[in-house]
């Protein structure tokens, strides 16, 4: 008992000066490590047959090989997988990324937020460079995606077969949304804006491919209800 006292302090104080981050009444409302193949059924997909779970040694995770048949009602991404249970307005988003596809300027992985239908959500575009239609927060709202954050970085450097933390803020009051990629303490991109609120959060890619795995969203409360948004 007495051996495993320091362990046990240990990894109190850990979950301590975790929780400290994290703004009053926040709770774990999500949490997905694809361990089990049913976690797939949390999702609905733009398009089901470009998704599943993978495996590399012990580590399970979604994977996207491709982009589908989906054809978005805007321009704005092609793949996209919807956590379809419940939706969010304040939250913190932790998950990590890994971008499967060749180097390029707009290499990119996608995270949607504030999602209600096909026509209407938030989206960040994590690429290799930026540009007027990369490495930026999007809107979509009936139209093609704009713009419309500032971003403190130029583009992100994936890597080859790199896992990369990514974390988002929002407060829907403030208008305030941070992303964060591996530097959990400076944003590569920020900005004010309250075009949504309430809305679904998913994962995908404008027209590439890559993996998710170790999502967890922290929120002050949910609404629980099916999407139903891609069938």
């Amino acid at each position: 008992m007495y051996k495993l006292f320091p362990i046990l302090l240990l990894q109190l104080q850990c979950t301590i000066s975790f929780t400290q981050e994290l703004p009053v009444g926040y709770m774990l409302q999500s949490e997905l490590n694809f361990t089990k193949s049913s976690s797939i059924n949390e999702f609905e997909f733009s398009d089901a047959e470009t998704w599943k779970i993978s495996k590399t040694g012990n580590n399970s995770y979604l994977e996207l090989t491709g982009t589908g048949n989906y054809t978005p009602p805007f321009r704005s991404p092609f793949s996209i997988a919807l956590i379809s249970n419940k939706m969010f307005g304040d939250f913190i988003l932790e998950a990590r990324l890994k971008q499967t596809g060749n180097e390029y300027n707009h290499r990119d992985m996608c995270i949607f937020f504030g999602l209600r239908n096909a026509s209407n959500f938030y989206y960040v575009h994590l690429a290799s460079a930026a540009d007027s239609n990369a490495h930026n927060i999007f809107v979509v709202k009936n139209a093609p995606r704009a713009p419309v954050a500032d971003p403190l970085t130029s583009g992100i450097n994936w890597g080859e077969n790199v896992w990369h933390k990514v974390r988002i803020e929002r407060n829907i009051v403030q208008g305030l949304i941070k992303i964060y990629f591996d530097d959990m303490k400076t944003p590569v991109m920020e900005t004010i804006n309250r075009t949504f609120v309430l809305g679904y959060i998913g994962f995908g890619s404008f027209d590439d491919s890559g993996c998710i795995d170790d999502i967890k969203i922290w929120a002050p409360t949910s609404i629980e209800q099916k999407a139903g948004i891609f069938r």
